[in-house]
């Protein structure tokens, strides 16, 4: 009998057998250590090991956590006019990026929605490095290899390298001092959304990035695959540092305000509705020379009918596709994300609202199960980040 993994997408329950499932490089190590494996984006991933979701959730706030996100697809672009490709497929400025500085990103196409959101790196090594999702990874590399032909046939010198490499991510507020003792490196000088090379606990060509999904000081690692099993192991020798799954991932990066593509962002929404103008370049403006331009361009400055908000509120839970009411009952949005949050004791969520509830104190209300309940718009991210500035 195969064994089952259940996936909740758009609300509905789907069932896959594991053996139709890919597998990370440290798919056995999470089953040694105790890892509840479920279906994410094709791919079989722990939800939760033998903590459960709140105490993982907690650990990663209070001390730090391994997440194994080696599913995420991690690419090179080689070339002299590497940079002139990346921008015409996303619409931050990479030109005015410094060495091996990052930035999220976004894909767009020609009617201003979002394809994927992305960090690109300009690393000091001749390439950009950029990692992009899991759940898009089939979209995203067939949308690349599109551009790259159309690029080469107008003569850009330029390629693409799809990495093998895992990747792990340390999150937390201990994680430079447990990372530290593996580097000779200082990591006092490794700011947020910064990227190096460097031998890791005796592992060699590791990319460290500090950088995460969690809100919290940390740093993601592309490793060998043949190395990344001792990598963790090394890792976690330090008491400080745990294993944590998808469940815990979600709440954390919720907690933050960041999005997961396909709940809180998708080919429907634009950057601007998505409240993520802040990731297209002044530049990029001026020139509106990417994808969609023509019809996100306007938008900052006419807004749009709807936005992305924060919701707080106690009682049950919100959850994804809870409708949201104005105060005297019109349908006015969709709950995107919602979770109770460990750290605030109560109903955190994010949803599309029309925009003349947007504001932040509006009081609304949420449909969960037949019945009104009030919650607040709130701004995000709902508990503060703590990224290292240096």
């Amino acid at each position: 009998i195969l064994s089952m993994s259940v996936a909740q997408r758009k609300g509905t329950v789907i069932y896959f057998p594991q053996a139709s499932l890919k597998k990370t490089p440290l798919f056995d190590f999470h089953r040694e250590n105790g890892g509840k494996m479920v279906e994410f984006a094709g791919w079989s991933m722990p939800v939760q090991y033998k903590d459960s979701h709140i105490a993982s959730h907690l650990h990663t706030r209070e001390h730090c956590s391994i997440f194994d996100v080696s599913h995420m697809l991690q690419t090179k672009v080689h070339g002299k006019d590497r940079v002139r490709f990346m921008e015409s497929l996303v619409v931050t400025d990479i030109a005015e990026l410094s060495d091996n500085q990052g930035t999220l990103s976004l894909f767009t196409n020609k009617e201003g929605g979002i394809i994927d959101d992305l960090i690109v790196t300009k690393t000091d090594h001749g390439y950009l490095y950029v990692v992009s999702n899991a759940g898009c990874a089939e979209k995203d590399s067939a949308h690349m290899k599109a551009r790259l032909a159309e690029s080469k046939a107008a003569g850009f010198d330029v390629d693409l390298e799809f990495l093998h490499d895992a990747l792990i991510a340390l999150q937390g507020p201990t994680m430079s001092r447990v990372l530290q003792e593996g580097l000779k490196e200082d990591l006092s000088k490794l700011t947020f959304m910064t990227s190096t090379l460097a031998t890791v606990f005796g592992v060699p060509g590791c990319r460290v990035t500090r950088c995460g999904y969690t809100g919290e000081d940390g740093v993601e690692i592309s490793v060998p695959q043949s190395r990344v099993v001792e990598l963790t192991e090394k890792l976690l020798a330090n008491s400080e540092v745990k294993l944590a799954g998808l469940g815990a991932r979600d709440s954390l990066r919720l907690e933050a305000g960041l999005c997961l593509y396909g709940n809180d962002i998708d080919e429907t929404t634009t950057p601007v509705e998505a409240s993520l103008v802040w990731t297209i370049g002044k530049r990029r403006r001026q020139t509106k020379d990417f994808p969609g331009a023509d019809i996100i361009i306007p938008q900052i400055k006419a807004k749009t009918a709807r936005k992305r908000v924060g919701l707080v509120s106690t009682g049950p839970p919100i959850r994804q596709h809870t409708p949201i009411l104005s105060p005297d009952g019109k349908l006015i949005g969709e709950v995107t994300s919602g979770c109770p949050s460990p750290c605030l004791k109560k109903n955190i969520a994010m949803a599309y609202v029309d925009a003349a509830f947007a504001k932040n104190g509006t009081a609304i209300q949420v449909e969960v199960r037949k019945k009104a309940v009030p919650a607040t718009v709130s701004k995000m991210p709902f508990v503060p980040t703590k990224y290292y500035s240096g």
